[in-house]
């Protein structure tokens, strides 16, 4: 699978992209910044969230359009005035895009609504990704499948027979070029609720690519899923948590993010293939292995003694597991202490 000029898959270093969300704190010159900065720390694409509050909810004054849970980044705020605050306008859409390529970075969005489709589409962008809350949203899958562009989708919330429609909708919109992301729809979410081992099952049920949105601290977890399949990585990006933002909070800074991709594209090189014994890295190493040595001066036809060898570093003598075949032999020649033992010592050697 290709997005622009780049190639996604287990045969590739992880696609990193990282999600600018509202993180812009609707200014442009913000935004533009985090487009920068997400390029020099090494990023293969930014991704940008198409919609407006109108496009999202009502602006209705009842507690059914606020968020209440007390626990939540966003307790207290009505989802109006939030996606307010979040949207990135969409005359912002094409200067950011146009910064993004001057850069060789891959500039993509998430459409929210159909007529955020048809919006992108008049930009050509590369790629669409759905977010995990319209995962459902089965007339905006089937019009992001319609337009013969690959598509990232994430599965936060998804129960196997979601899965299954959405993954049905794809292939049955003609669209064959898609990666599933495992995720999970907490803001910020733990470590141990990421449940990695989901995306070889992923996988493996719907044959397909699998990667990771993933919004836990740190940058753990997205190496940790390299490990196991994932080939797109997706991290909430901002200059600086200090600054704020409504997703600043479980969002990278462009140090840490330089790091993903970093110490992502290492776990990946590590996987390598299925292998044993030693490679061409280790080959000076085996010096440090354990061999047997002559321990003591000893003349040709002396009979071989235990106190007369020992098993010591370097191992340029014979293996250790020879030892039983060596005691009670005769030896065929002078030989001084510290000479590694090899079979042409013995008298009679058959040349194992």
């Amino acid at each position: 699978m290709k997005i622009g000029n780049c190639s996604i898959g287990l045969n590739h270093k992880p696609f990193v992209i990282a999600e600018m969300s509202g993180n812009h704190n609707q200014s442009l010159s913000r935004a533009l910044e985090i487009v920068e900065a997400a390029a020099k720390a090494g990023a293969d694409a930014i991704k940008l969230q198409t919609y407006t509050a109108d496009t999202m909810t009502l602006n209705v004054d009842q507690d059914e359009f606020k968020i209440l849970d007390p626990n939540s980044l966003w307790y207290g705020r009505h989802l109006y005035e939030l996606y307010g605050e979040a949207h990135t306008p969409w005359a912002w859409h094409e200067p950011i895009m146009k910064r993004a390529h001057e850069l060789g970075l891959i500039c993509f969005s998430s459409p929210f609504d159909e007529t955020a489709v048809d919006f992108l589409e008049s930009l050509h962008v590369p790629a669409y990704k759905i977010a995990s809350f319209e995962n459902t949203d089965v007339k905006l899958i089937k019009k992001v499948a319609k337009t013969g562009k690959p598509v990232i989708i994430s599965t936060g919330m998804a129960s196997i027979e979601d899965l299954h429609l959405m993954v049905s909708t794809l292939r049955e919109n003609g669209c064959e070029q898609f990666v599933l992301l495992k995720c999970t729809s907490a803001y910020p979410a733990l470590p141990s609720d990421a449940n990695l081992r989901t995306i070889s099952h992923m996988a493996d049920m719907f044959d397909c690519q699998v990667g990771l949105s993933d919004h836990t601290m740190g940058i753990g977890v997205a190496i940790a899923s390299v490990a196991l399949g994932a080939t797109v990585i997706e991290k909430h990006f901002t200059l600086s948590r200090a600054e704020g933002g409504v997703d600043a909070d479980f969002s990278l800074e462009p140090h840490e993010l330089k790091m993903l991709v970093e110490e992502t594209e290492k776990a990946w090189q590590a996987l390598g293939k299925i292998h044993y014994a030693g490679g061409r890295a280790e080959e000076k190493s085996k010096q440090f292995r354990r061999s047997i040595y002559i321990s003591k001066d000893m003349k040709a036809g002396d009979v071989i003694k235990e106190e007369d060898l020992r098993c010591i570093r370097p191992g340029y003598g014979l293996a250790p597991k020879f030892w039983d075949m060596i005691i009670g032999k005769k030896i065929n020649q002078d030989v001084s202490c510290g000479k590694s033992f090899q079979w042409d010592l013995l008298i009679d050697h058959e040349g194992k």
